[in-house]
């Protein structure tokens, strides 16, 4: 058998090696969006432990991939460590979502407010766009189609913030979200809840298209405040209990296929 050319086999080589690598970020990166979906719809609690042997067959990756992926998203803060002692999902409390709305009101605001004195047509276009696309799914709303509301929500909220040019505000506001919607989704399945997340988001969109920024950051801040207030309220009257978390040795709580 004639032998490969040395030259041609380092190429080759490393050709292999550079192909395996973006396998394995590809695949670092599935299990990171499908841990963090995970974790953010709920079907694996707060507080729960993350056994690394269970879990890697759960999601039919290695070891190594599933602590990388694990450890992506404890750089979120969706996920804490315990030393030696593993991984767990992050805990939920009223306090923490607090923080997060008084954050976001913070960044957000002023983000909006650049955004209307910076954006254009282009940035107006994008905006309107993307408020048509939520409005179609919000007259009514109904709870089977959330998880598409929540991308739809996403894009809307990116749009009315990209007449401002901050790389960082956007990472910012992108992992605050995420947070977010951990909590979102347990105001949405309160009983007898009468908010109109419609008529918020048209208050927020006619101001900001307008260019009346005043206004616009009054209807956002409302906005954002709405969902911790209601979860407050609901806690007050015992409508709601935020999950406390699994004991230290208990596995995680059954997924959904």
């Amino acid at each position: 058998m004639a032998k490969r050319p040395y030259l041609h086999a380092l190429n080759t080589d490393n050709d292999l090696a550079g192909a395996g690598a973006t396998i394995s970020r590809t695949l670092i990166e599935q299990t990171y969006a499908e841990l963090r979906d995970d974790i953010i719809e709920g079907r694996l609690e707060p507080g729960s432990k993350l056994p690394i042997e269970h879990l890697r067959v759960q999601y039919n990756v290695g070891a190594g991939t599933l602590r990388e992926a694990i450890t992506r998203l404890a750089s979120d803060a969706l996920v804490t460590t315990e030393g030696q002692r593993g991984f767990r999902v992050a805990p939920i409390t009223l306090d923490e979502l607090e923080d997060i709305t008084r954050l976001r009101v913070h960044v957000e605001i002023d983000a909006l407010r650049l955004s209307i004195r910076n954006g254009g047509a282009h940035w107006r276009a994008a905006l309107r766009q993307s408020y048509d696309a939520i409005s179609a799914l919000e007259q009514p709303f109904e709870t089977a189609h959330r998880r598409r509301w929540e991308i739809l929500n996403v894009r809307f909220h990116e749009a009315l913030l990209a007449g401002q040019e901050s790389p960082w505000t956007r990472k910012v506001l992108g992992l605050l979200a995420r947070h977010g919607e951990r909590y979102r989704r347990y105001a949405m399945g309160l009983p007898g809840s009468v908010r109109d997340v419609h008529a918020e988001h048209t208050e927020i969109f006619e101001q900001a298209i307008a260019g009346r920024e005043a206004r616009a950051a009054l209807a956002l801040e409302a906005h954002i405040r709405a969902t911790p207030d209601l979860l407050a309220q609901a806690l007050r009257n015992g409508q709601l209990t935020l999950p406390t978390g699994a004991t230290p040795d208990a596995a995680p709580a059954p997924m959904a296929g």
